[in-house]
């Protein structure tokens, strides 16, 4: 059974919606994430290389688990458009058991 600690809301940042959209395709299918909300694009401003930059990105909320972080993060690295992409893991502390428990086995390696 899943406890919230196992549970990880993970971000992340794509240039546009097409992009958005292929990463949480390939997330869900390869049961890495449970669910991925891809959000409305927002503005972001941040230094990259000593300039201050501003670009639209559209942001995503990652349902997974401990247990399949790793490969989660190794499947972003690779499909990832950014040289260095925002991704960044907070532990669930509180959560609706069922929800929990459903994030647990949708992600949950079928090999």
């Amino acid at each position: 059974m899943n406890t919230s600690d196992d549970t990880l809301l993970v971000f992340t940042n794509l240039p546009d919606a097409d992009a958005a959209n292929t990463l949480a395709a390939l997330l869900i299918e390869r049961r890495l994430a449970a669910c991925v909300n891809i959000l409305a694009p927002c503005t972001s401003v941040y230094r990259w290389q000593g300039a201050v930059e501003t670009a639209s990105e559209v942001p995503l909320l990652i349902k997974t688990t401990r247990a399949r972080y790793a490969e989660l993060q190794s499947a972003v690295r690779e499909a990832h458009p950014y040289e260095l992409p925002e991704l960044i893991a907070v532990p669930v502390t509180e959560g609706l058991p069922g929800y929990l428990t459903w994030v647990a086995a949708e992600t949950r390696a079928t090999d």
